[in-house]
């Protein structure tokens, strides 16, 4: 197990192998509604805590209620998105939260630093993991602790973004769980 990844689990492939690991908590992206209650089920079974990617569970719109309903009916540990009223949300239920934000330039790195400092979610996803720039900026703007996120598939980029000030990066690139 490596104390600076975040799981990312896309389908039951990932989970098996999760369970196979000393991980204790990941992110469940693309996620059934439908398959939801019994995927949690089974992370509780293995002690795993989980952060739910709220944009990317299909068949449940992506707002503010809807995160409501994911926290009341299966308590996650946190809350994933790129909707600032679904981090507001999470956070008034005393969740923990991570904000995902896209840096594909200046003006989407300027965007995102107001924004973060407008939300203050718990952490921030910055994707592509590989912009250690934007990770280090980020980091010294604002007081959100920064997760690497996204096209990150080898060693030498989980160390550049821990240097760079991410505190986690998340990768479904399981060679690297």
């Amino acid at each position: 197990m490596k104390e600076n990844i975040l799981p990312a689990i896309r389908n039951m492939r990932d989970f098996e192998r999760l369970t196979k690991t000393n991980y204790k908590a990941c992110v469940l992206l693309d996620m059934h509604i439908g398959h939801l209650k019994s995927i949690m089920g089974l992370l509780k079974q293995n002690n795993i805590e989980c952060y739910i990617h709220i944009d990317l569970i299909k068949g449940l719109s992506h707002d503010e209620f809807a995160c409501e309903y994911i926290i009341q009916q299966y308590q996650p540990k946190g809350i994933v998105s790129t909707k600032t009223k679904v981090i507001r949300k999470a956070k008034s239920l005393n969740t923990l939260t991570i904000f995902r934000v896209f840096i594909i330039d200046s003006q989407a790195l300027t965007r995102s630093i107001e924004l973060i400092k407008k939300v203050e979610p718990d952490f921030v996803e910055v994707l592509p993991g590989i912009a250690s720039k934007a990770v280090n900026q980020i980091q010294k703007e604002t007081s959100t602790s920064v997760i690497a996120g996204g096209l990150i598939n080898d060693e030498e980029e989980i160390q550049e973004a821990i240097s760079s000030g991410a505190k986690y990066v998340t990768t479904s690139y399981q060679k690297l769980w």
